[in-house]
């Protein structure tokens, strides 16, 4: 990385959960699912910081057990759940200017609904944003098949099916090899230019890169399934890294 253009991570761990009563402390294999997002800033060597915020006190001692930073406790308007993603990184953007005249240049948001992630993921993510002019990051899957958009329908006015996208016709793209490429976002990694959050109109803002991973990392926790599968294949991908 450039000298003097350092990366912080952010892992955004809320108190109340919907879904997965205090999930972001739910077990995966022995760990809480905020340990596997703060582990994988802290083995990766292009983060500099990774800092958890968080409006927990019991989050917060978890966090530090596992090595990452909690400065400060998250304000209670900024951790709704509808609160989105931007006045809470900005928020540790101007907390850690005000407080420790600190200033980065690269902002990495790890969620902890995510935690199949590897560091060599985020490297990678940082490889792209460090190397070329855009304003954000964010990894993605490549859409298959049946879950490309061409695909898709909606219901009409009268109740009959349409092409979910105006003007696409499924005959035209009748088999998958004429599907044109599509991308998912999958929530692994997301790198953003501090002077983007700060300035830019949205988030990410006009030139965000995408850079494609395999799927099979990409497993979203929502619900006590999801643990499950994702305990499975973590399961798999060990015994595959023992064999090599």
């Amino acid at each position: 990385m450039e000298h003097g253009k350092t990366a912080v991570a952010i892992v955004m761990a809320r108190g109340g959960s919907k879904g997965i009563p205090k999930k972001n402390l739910s077990l995966l294999r022995g760990k809480p699912l905020i340990q596997h997002a703060i582990e994988s800033g802290l083995n990766c060597p292009e983060v500099d910081r990774v800092i958890v915020s968080t409006d927990s006190p019991e989050i917060a001692d978890a966090a530090r057990k596992c090595g990452a930073e909690v400065p400060f406790l998250r304000p209670a308007e900024l951790a709704q759940s509808d609160t989105p993603d931007r006045p809470v990184m900005v928020h540790l953007i101007k907390w850690l200017k005000e407080n420790e005249n600190y200033e980065f240049a690269y902002l990495v948001n790890l969620r902890c609904t995510t935690p199949l992630r590897q560091p060599f993921h985020v490297s990678e993510a940082m490889g792209v944003v460090t190397g070329c002019d855009c304003d954000s990051l964010r990894t993605v899957d490549k859409i298959q098949g049946k879950h490309h958009p061409y695909w898709m329908l909606k219901m009409d006015e009268n109740g009959f099916s349409a092409p979910f996208v105006d003007g696409i016709s499924t005959v035209k793209y009748h088999q998958r090899q004429l599907l044109p490429p599509a991308y998912s976002i999958n929530a692994l990694v997301d790198v953003i230019k501090v002077k983007t959050a700060l300035e830019a109109e949205s988030l990410y803002g006009k030139k965000m890169k995408i850079l494609e991973t395999d799927p099979i990392y990409s497993v979203d926790i929502d619900t006590e399934e999801d643990l499950i599968i994702c305990s499975a294949i973590m399961e798999k991908l060990n015994l595959l890294i023992k064999k090599k």
